[in-house]
């Protein structure tokens, strides 16, 4: 082993170009591989780790008290064979008006909306184990705990010991807050102080012996409320619809992270045996030298294996930590947000091991087949044998080049690729994946720009309405309906929207949900409906595809709102490509529906400002300020951070792959250079000129990068519709197929060139020095 070590240390100092080439295509597949990994154990592990921590429920299903006693109900579950449960508490939905007061003396209102409040005694139990991260579990009337992530209550005004004020409820003190990975409350009381609630349901939390699909989830509820009165059920959801919820950002990260990270790992594979094999070819004399010298076979396809370990080893080192430092800024990005204080997403041991322990194993095993050709070789053989091509290898072909009236040097350099079929086509097929990577990046950066430009329909600028309590808040001098004329008035204002997000509690469900009722030009928005209608009443809304996946419902579905003690049975109209899982779009009339036209003008926090051609924001915004104080104007429209996240991920690895593959041209032009020295010896003696040398050696390269081209582009655009629409469906939305047809003939003709490009940029650096080659240099290594 030590002869074998010298001679393979020797070996990486004698070929310092592939050394390097090696160690940098590993280190970037390794980056890439890392940060891919990282995203999808983040997207699930710690959820699932959390959830079975807490031993959450399958299902959370709220029942009619009118209809089902919980004696029934826990006859129902017990008939159901290994069905765990928790419950049956009462549940309250309390709802918060608008218009809060300032706290006083540390009594304040929460946000306006409907809160569910939940009677529980304890935080335990065999199914959904609260978490009570801060504080105690309330133990007496007059005491709540509220559902908060881990460390994110609302500051000063959520505090141990502030009182709270809900309606038609005494102030409660707040003595804990909780949490819950079933999303099961917003509040908990003790039994006998939601009893003085007056509950309108009583929930159940179900633990199901098989729930990994919500086929399952549904078989299994379905077995649960078989027996019991129609209607008992007033609804429910699974704890997969919460998953979603939670990991459904990174899950947009993963295939094109995974797609970049296998594309990498390939042309690695492909470079590594390029490498391998033209050091095989190239030093056959020293194979033979070695052979003659004692080394055995083995010996000899060891000193390549160790020869390709050393730079792959090292590059896989330093990819996995480049690697986990680029993962962790990501990492926060896309679990940023409410969601975040659940768990702490970080990458698991297993990523890095995996990516530094089989990086290294797949180089050698790339290695191994042209390093086996070695060990076929005899002594003799080896020794006599030359490292240019055979005799006759590419004749053909440049004898039918050199008689058309292709300058010299280009039929020459077009005919040098088929000396060497094998290495140009896994030159070929590196700078192909690096076209595939260079497309796909292109059409995912259009396809996320065209999806996020249309979320913001020609929105320039929000005009948001201060909350009220936030210190130092100015007071509105103008009514709601005021602000709206005012600001339709500034000049530079082409359409206002006026929105009133409320906070509203749908039949059924007891996470709640958003209501977007807009006023005034909304029917300028440029909304991307893609399956039904825009809604054109007051018992119509749109929704967004999260929310009818979240759901299990569709266009055509009537689902119950409540707001203020008042119900209202709306029907889903419309389907909007993008937006929350929790939330609905409709017409101000069903807000004044649900409510008083007074109290609904209240709700109203924002105006959607679209501006006319060539009207400036920031003096909009300022005339806005400047008209009403209370004012707090910011310009929309700009790259959001999703944006920038993705389309800065996909230029740093396109960029990276190709400069791989730029990298394995590079070994291939320094390869053949190095093989056909005698040749260009005797062509520069016979008159060729270093510019023309220059030239047949980029050709060459030139013309395999074509063809990568063309082949590359396809593959990319394919890779494409499969990895967006993957993306698009782990976060829920609906994707039109004019978001995929992004391609167009101007882009098609640059991307063909980026082959070019590659093998051009590859093969200079090799090419110069060709064409420096003197005949007395060539003479004297003859």
């Amino acid at each position: 082993m030590s002869a074998v070590w010298r001679a393979s240390r020797a070996a990486v100092r004698r070929r310092r170009p592939q050394t390097l080439v090696i160690g940098l295509v590993v280190l970037t597949s390794a980056i890439a591989l890392v940060v891919a990994l990282g995203l999808l154990d983040a997207a699930s592990a710690p959820f699932d780790r959390t959830f079975g921590r807490q031993r959450g429920a399958h299902a959370v299903a709220t029942f009619d008290p009118a209809k089902v006693t919980d004696a029934r109900l826990a006859e129902a579950v017990g008939a159901a064979a290994g069905t765990e449960t928790a419950g049956p508490f009462p549940q309250a939905v309390l709802n918060v008006p608008p218009g809060r007061p300032a706290p006083v003396d540390g009594v304040y209102t929460p946000v306006p909306g409907p809160i569910t409040v939940v009677g529980r005694a304890d935080p335990g139990g065999p199914v959904d184990r609260v978490d009570l991260w801060e504080g105690r579990w309330a133990g007496a009337p007059g005491e709540i705990v509220l559902m908060r992530p881990p460390g994110q209550h609302h500051g000063i005004r959520e505090t141990l010991g502030n009182r709270l004020l809900l309606p038609g409820a005494p102030p409660l003190t707040i003595v804990g807050f909780a949490s819950s990975i079933s999303q099961s409350a917003g509040a908990w009381v003790t039994p006998g102080q939601v009893a003085a609630l007056h509950p309108t349901a009583t929930q159940l939390l179900l633990r199901f012996p098989r729930a990994g699909t919500e086929e399952e989830i549904g078989r299994a509820l379905t077995a649960v409320t078989a027996g019991l009165p129609p209607g008992a059920l007033l609804g429910s959801h699974s704890y997969l619809t919460v998953k979603q919820d939670m990991t459904g950002a990174a899950g947009a990260y993963v295939p094109f992270l995974l797609g970049f990270g296998v594309l990498g790992l390939v042309v690695s594979v492909l470079i590594v045996a390029n490498v391998v094999s033209g050091a095989v070819v190239s030093g056959f004399r020293h194979i033979g030298v070695l052979k003659a010298l004692g080394f055995t076979p083995g010996q000899v396809v060891l000193v390549y294996l160790v020869m390709v370990a050393v730079p792959g080893t090292a590059g896989s080192v330093l990819g996995t930590a480049l690697g986990h430092l680029a993962a962790q800024p990501l990492l926060k990005q896309v679990f940023m947000g409410f969601n975040s204080g659940y768990f702490k997403p970080v990458l698991s041991p297993w990523v890095d091991l995996t990516t530094l322990l089989g990086l290294p194993v797949v180089v050698l095993l790339a290695a191994l087949v042209p390093a086996l050709r070695a060990h076929r070789l005899s002594a003799a053989r080896a020794i006599s044998a030359g490292a240019a091509p055979a005799a006759g290898r590419g004749l053909a072909v440049q004898r039918l080049l050199g008689g058309s009236r292709l300058p010299r040097a280009v039929s020459l350099g077009l005919g040098l690729p088929f000396a060497r079929p094998g290495r140009t086509a896994m030159t070929l097929a590196s700078l192909t994946l690096g076209v595939t990577a260079v497309t796909l990046a292109t059409g995912l950066t259009s396809s996320v720009t065209a999806i996020m430009d249309a979320s913001r329909d020609n929105v320039r600028t929000v005009v948001y309405l201060g909350d009220p309590q936030a210190p130092g808040a100015v007071a509105p001098k103008l009514t709601d309906r005021q602000i709206e004329e005012r600001l339709r008035a500034l000049p530079g204002a082409a359409h206002v929207t006026a929105a009133a997000p409320v906070r509203l509690h749908m039949a059924g469900d007891t996470q709640g949900l958003w209501g977007w009722f807009l006023r005034g030009d909304s029917a300028h928005l440029h909304r991307t409906i893609t399956a039904g209608r825009r809604a054109a009443g007051p018992d119509e809304v749109v929704v967004p595809t999260p929310f009818l996946r979240k759901r299990g419902i569709g266009v055509g579905s009537r689902i119950t709102l409540e707001l203020d003690g008042r119900q209202r049975t709306v029907t889903v109209v419309g389907e909007t490509m993008t937006g929350n899982a929790d939330a609905v779009e409709a017409p101000w009339e069903t807000l004044t529906a649900l409510t008083s036209e007074q109290t609904a003008d209240r709700y109203t926090n924002q105006y959607w400002v679209q501006l006319a051609e060539g009207a400036d924001v920031e003096t909009y915004n300022a005339a806005a300020k400047a008209a009403e104080p209370a004012l707090e104007p910011s310009a929309s429209g700009g790259p959001n951070a999703v944006t920038v996240s993705i389309v800065g991920s996909t230029t740093v690895l396109t960029l990276l792959l190709s400069a791989v593959a730029a990298l394995g041209v590079l070994n291939t032009v320094a390869l053949n250079t190095r093989e056909r020295r005698r040749d260009l010896g005797m062509l520069k003696s016979i008159g060729m000129t270093p510019r023309q040398v220059l030239l047949m050696t980029i050709t060459s390269m030139a013309a395999v990068g074509a063809l990568g081209g063309l082949i590359g582009i396809p593959l990319g655009i394919a890779a494409h519709r499969l990895i967006v629409p993957a993306m698009t469906d782990a976060v829920g939305f609906g994707l039109p197929a004019g978001m995929l047809n992004v391609w167009h003939a101007p882009a098609l003709a640059l991307l063909a060139l980026a082959g070019v490009a590659l093998a051009v940029l590859g093969a200079a650096l090799p090419a110069r020095s060709a064409a420096r080659l003197t005949i007395a240099e060539v003479l004297h290594n003859e």
